[in-house]
C-alpha cells in the first residue's frame, strides 16, 4: 500500500539492485530521487516514475542510500563526487547496501561521523526480485539510534533485518555469509554428483539432504529454483562472487587469521575463469562438478517443455 512519508531518500547506484530499491520506496510513499553516473540508468527508471537527478546535482536528503559495485565506488561517491562529506546536510545517514570491504567501511564510517553524518552499512540479500518486491535480508552495521531513524525505509525495503554490531560489522558478516555460500555451493554439488553417480535421482537426492543435518539454503533454494531448474538467473553473477571472496581472503590475511578452506575455496573458484565466466549467474560453479555424473539440468529442463509442448 502506498503511504505519504516526509522522509527524503536519494538512491544512488540504479543497477538491478539500486533501481528495483528506488522503485519500492517510492511505491511506499517516500520522497525518492535516484542518480546514476549512467544517464541511460536515470532514464530507465524516470521511465519506472520515479524522479531522478545527475550525481552533480543532488538535492538534500535525510538518506542516502548507495547501491555500488565496489569499495573503490562508495569512497568516490563519500569523498569526491559528489562528495556527500561536504554535501549531505548534517544529521543525515549514508546506507550503504553494497557488499564491500570491511576494512574501508569501517575508516569511511568514521569520516562520515566526523563529519556529523551517520552512517549504516546495509548489505542484502535476496537479488534484485527482493528489491522490487521489498523482501530483502539485510545485515546491519552501525549505531543504535541510526537504525531507529532509518527503520521506516528499512521496513519498507527487507523482510529480515539483522543487526550484527557497530560501522564495518554488516560487511564483515556478509563476507561470511557470501563465503559460506560459496563454499555449499561446491560442496552440495559433489555430494548430488557422488549420489548421481552410484544411481540416485538428483531430487531425490536433496529432497534427503533437506530432511538431515546437511541441509542448507544452497540445497532448498538454489538447487531447485536455479540449477536444478536449468535457469541460471538469480542476478548475481559468478564475479561479483569471486570479488567477494578476495575481499573475505583478504579480510582474513587482515585478521592474522590462516583459514585453510576459505583459501581452497577461494582457489576453486579462479581456477578456470571461463567456468563460469564472469559474467554467468554464480550457482554455475556446480555445472562442470554436475557433468561429471552426466547431469545436465538445462537439458533436461528444455526436453521437459518441448514434451509438454
Amino acid at each position: 500500500m502506498h503511504q505519504e512519508s516526509d522522509m527524503k531518500i536519494i538512491v544512488i547506484g540504479l543497477g538491478q539492485m539500486g533501481g528495483n530499491m528506488a522503485v519500492t520506496l517510492d511505491r511506499a510513499g517516500f520522497e525518492v530521487v535516484g542518480s546514476d553516473v549512467f544517464e541511460v540508468a536515470r532514464t530507465r527508471l524516470t521511465e519506472q516514475g520515479v524522479t531522478t537527478a545527475a550525481p552533480d546535482a543532488l538535492p538534500a536528503a535525510d538518506i542516502y542510500l548507495l547501491s555500488l559495485p565496489t569499495a573503490d565506488h562508495v569512497r568516490e561517491v563519500i569523498e569526491r563526487s559528489p562528495g556527500l562529506l561536504d554535501s549531505a546536510p548534517r544529521g543525515s545517514i549514508i546506507v550503504d547496501t553494497s557488499t564491500s570491504d570491511p576494512t574501508v567501511s569501517r575508516e569511511l564510517a568514521a569520516k562520515v561521523i566526523d563529519a556529523g553524518l551517520e552512517w549504516l552499512d546495509a548489505p542484502v540479500s535476496g537479488g534484485p526480485k527482493g528489491a522490487a518486491l521489498g523482501k530483502l535480508g539485510m545485515l546491519l552495521g552501525g549505531e543504535v539510534a541510526t537504525l531507529a531513524r532509518a527503520a521506516p525505509m528499512l521496513e519498507a525495503l527487507s523482510a529480515k533485518r539483522t543487526h550484527v554490531g557497530g560501522p564495518g560489522s554488516g560487511h564483515v558478516v556478509k563476507l561470511a555469509n557470501n563465503y559460506l555460500c560459496a563454499t555449499n555451493l561446491i560442496a552440495t554439488a559433489e555430494a548430488v554428483t557422488l549420489a548421481a553417480k552410484a544411481g540416485v535421482d538428483p531430487a531425490a537426492c536433496l529432497s534427503g539432504l533437506n530432511s538431515g543435518s546437511g541441509r542448507s539454503a544452497i540445497s532448498e533454494v538454489n538447487f531447485p529454483e536455479w540449477i536444478l531448474s536449468g535457469r541460471f538467473d538469480s542476478g548475481f553473477t559468478s564475479g561479483l562472487m569471486r570479488k567477494d571472496l578476495r575481499l573475505a581472503r583478504d579480510a582474513a590475511e587482515g585478521l592474522g587469521l590462516n583459514l585453510g578452506l576459505l583459501e581452497q575455496v577461494v582457489s576453486d573458484w579462479h581456477a578456470d575463469r571461463e567456468k563460469p565466466a564472469d559474467a554467468d549467474d554464480f550457482n554455475h560453479i556446480t555445472s562442470s562438478i554436475l557433468a561429471q555424473a552426466n547431469i545436465d539440468f538445462a537439458l533436461s529442463r528444455a526436453n521437459d517443455e518441448e514434451t509438454s509442448a
